[in-house]
């Protein structure tokens, strides 16, 4: 007796693959190269640009605001690039090389952003569903 074949399940490439909530505030797992652009850079970058905008037009004292708005975007730039090292089977402590000014960070921004992560499972957890 045969079964009918199973259809293959659709890639959505706009499902979600871990909660916002977990993306931002938990440096565990991995993610791949196409989630540490988008929550990773794109969502500071543009967060950062909204909040400015908002203090600019609250006449927020620049320097507080900035410093402000730093930190609030520190922690989660933080974890996701810390679960993007972990894709690559490296230590979250890989982070601090943000801290040597611009080798450091094209080192990160090259090997976070373009850079395939470990095929298969590691000490950090199961490969992401990147399609990258």
């Amino acid at each position: 007796m045969t079964t009918p074949a199973m259809p293959a399940p659709e890639l959505d490439p706009f499902a979600e693959r871990m909660p916002p909530w977990r993306m931002l505030l938990d440096p565990r797992g991995r993610v791949g190269r196409r989630d540490f652009w988008l929550w990773g850079l794109l969502l500071p970058a543009g967060a950062g640009l909204v909040l400015g905008l908002l203090a600019g037009i609250a006449r927020l004292p620049e320097v507080a605001s900035e410093r402000a708005i730093n930190v609030l975007l520190l922690w989660p730039l933080l974890a996701v690039t810390a679960k993007r090292w972990h894709d690559r089977d490296r230590s979250a402590w890989w982070t601090l090389l943000w801290l040597v000014p611009v080798l450091g960070w094209l080192w990160t921004l090259v090997a976070c952003g373009f850079l395939r992560g470990t095929p298969g499972a590691n000490r950090y957890g199961a490969e992401p569903g990147d399609p990258a």
